[in-house]
């Protein structure tokens, strides 16, 4: 796969989605509005940006210690400025994703972590379900107030062979249908398939340790991917997009609630409130959970 506009990217570009588009970032100024605004109609939202346009806001910020929080450990550690300053990048795009989705300033969002290594924000365990991908300088951020959600990506260029990574992603049944495909289409679809399979695994919170072979999709009557089987088959939407035009995007959303066409009551400002971030936050909770 080569070139600005391989053909396999075009192959991906027409395949059918459930989802919107990702959003795009272009730093701490947003447009976050559209981002609360897709949020409050789906009760989902994907951010993605590059970690470069946010180096200004790592970089400058005085108060990033305290941004990051229980991260700033973490930050301090190696490997080298270039991974600590793509470490701050990732921890402020998801906290101003979660933030514009909550209507609060990024600075009350706390980020929290599984043992598995998923993040979340304290005080909505179990409320509000984030997924973070990166891959090269793009950053992707999911967050989902209606059920898991995973996002993954890889560069649109990435050469991947089919011969080798049969046994490891594919059930039979894909590897027959990617068999029948002629080149670059078989390699964007494969692309495609791996994407999807590690956003699946991210949202049900296992990531690679489970084994991509064990579970297939399929495209039913509409073009879009769902489930070959599994009792919650039908709960899964699939979508994978094209950004910034060279990278594949694919997001897992399982919804297990429904959304009104209308936002929830935030919470105010912190500056309105005069209340601490956790109080705040924690009064959002309450009306996030019974609005």
């Amino acid at each position: 796969m080569t070139g600005q506009d391989p053909q396999g990217g075009a192959a991906l570009r027409a395949a059918a989605t459930a989802h919107d588009p990702p959003l795009y970032a272009a730093g701490p100024d947003g447009p976050w509005e559209e981002v609360h605004s897709r949020f409050a109609r789906t009760g989902r939202a994907v951010v993605h940006t590059t970690w470069g346009v946010w180096l200004p806001a790592a970089l400058l910020d005085p108060g990033l210690r305290d941004l990051l929080g229980r991260d700033w450990a973490r930050y301090r550690q190696p490997p080298g400025a270039r991974g600590r300053l793509s470490f701050a990048a990732s921890r402020y795009v998801m906290k101003y994703t979660a933030a514009a989705a909550l209507e609060v300033p990024a600075e009350a969002i706390d980020l929290a972590y599984q043992p598995g290594g998923r993040p979340g924000v304290r005080g909505f365990d179990g409320q509000l379900a984030l997924s973070l991908a990166h891959t090269d300088e793009l950053l992707v951020v999911g967050v989902s107030r209606t059920g898991p959600i995973g996002v993954d990506a890889e560069p649109l260029g990435r050469e991947m062979s089919l011969d080798l990574m049969l046994g490891h992603i594919c059930t039979p049944a894909e590897a027959a249908r990617l068999a029948a495909l002629p080149e670059p289409e078989r390699a964007a679809r494969l692309l495609r398939l791996w994407t999807l399979k590690e956003a699946y695994t991210k949202a049900l919170g296992y990531g690679l340790r489970r084994g991509f072979s064990r579970f297939g999709f399929q495209e039913d009557d509409a073009g879009r991917t769902v489930l070959a089987e599994g009792p919650d088959a039908a709960a899964w939407e699939f979508g994978t997009h094209v950004v910034q035009g060279r990278y594949v995007v694919s997001e897992a959303h399982r919804r297990t609630s429904t959304v009104a066409p209308r936002s929830w009551a935030a919470p105010r400002p912190l500056e309105e409130t005069g209340q601490a971030p956790a109080m705040t936050l924690r009064s959002g909770a309450e009306t996030f959970r019974n609005g």
